[in-house]
């Protein structure tokens, strides 16, 4: 079996979609790929479908989900295939869980490029491969994390953690870019990405970098005099002193804000917004 959960949520035995269309089978689904081979409690799963109201049929009706679901598995491995769904979908003492490997998930091999990536960079100094490593992390998106399930009170923080995962791997990627010399590939990607994160001063630090490095000097100072302003405005602060050293470091025309001029071992994006 294998499970998407970074977009649509997609799960397949011997290429057959076991995926149901009933929303709440959908969220226990969603639940159990998100921890293939560890038990899920009853508890969690009730809290998922139903909160903190559980109505008194709620054991019954989770059983009644798990065996629809292992009713699709069941279809889909066939008569003549080995094991059954109950060796897929597998009832443990107070739970539940998906007895499948962790790289037949794709978050699981999305955390696993994130940390390769993070080593290339802290440990073997190779920001090209670094860069490669998140790059590819990232293909795994197909879209927002379990777009198309309702999530209930233990899916909405996972997908939120799933989301700001992404933003970060997406800015750790950047900065590999800027780190090689990449700028002007990156403007249009964080013109996007400012609009719609207009208060995320990291993107807006690297936003600067960029148009700077790409000769863009007036339009990287409107960037930082945009988002000053919006900060003003909506939360009545200014913004952080390492975006305020970088603003006047391009009004200076710093010499390290070139590539060439910058430390080896830290980007004009840390020396300035980190």
């Amino acid at each position: 079996m294998r499970a998407k959960v970074l977009g649509p949520l997609r799960a397949a035995v011997n290429g057959v979609e076991v995926v149901p269309t009933a929303s709440k089978p959908r969220q226990i689904l969603a639940l159990l790929a998100l921890y293939p081979g560890r038990v899920v409690p009853v508890s969690t799963l009730m809290e998922e479908i139903w909160g903190t109201d559980l109505p008194a049929s709620a054991l019954t009706t989770l059983q009644t989900y798990i065996l629809q679901l292992r009713r699709r598995l069941s279809a889909a491995m066939g008569a003549d295939g080995p094991g059954s769904a109950k060796d897929v979908l597998v009832t443990r003492y107070g739970g539940y869980l998906l007895q499948i490997p962790p790289e037949e998930v794709d978050v699981h091999t999305y955390e696993h490029l994130v940390t390769a990536g993070l080593r290339a960079f802290d440990v073997e100094g190779d920001d090209r491969l670094a860069a490669t490593l998140f790059r590819r992390a990232l293909d795994l998106w197909d879209g927002p994390a379990l777009v198309d399930v309702r999530v209930g009170p233990v899916l909405e923080i996972e997908a939120a953690r799933l989301e700001e995962s992404r933003l970060v791997t997406i800015e750790r990627r950047i900065d590999m870019e800027l780190r090689l010399g990449r700028h002007s590939e990156c403007i249009a990607e964080l013109t996007d990405l400012i609009a719609r994160h207009p208060e995320h001063e990291g993107l807006h630090s690297q936003a600067m970098v960029a148009l700077y490095r790409s000769g863009r000097q007036a339009t990287a100072l409107d960037v930082y005099r945009r988002l000053r302003m919006r900060l003003i405005e909506d939360l009545g602060v200014d913004p952080s002193p390492q975006l305020q050293r970088l603003h006047q470091a391009i009004l200076a025309v710093d010499p390290q804000l070139d590539v060439a001029a910058g430390p080896r071992r830290s980007s004009t994006f840390d020396r300035y917004a980190s």
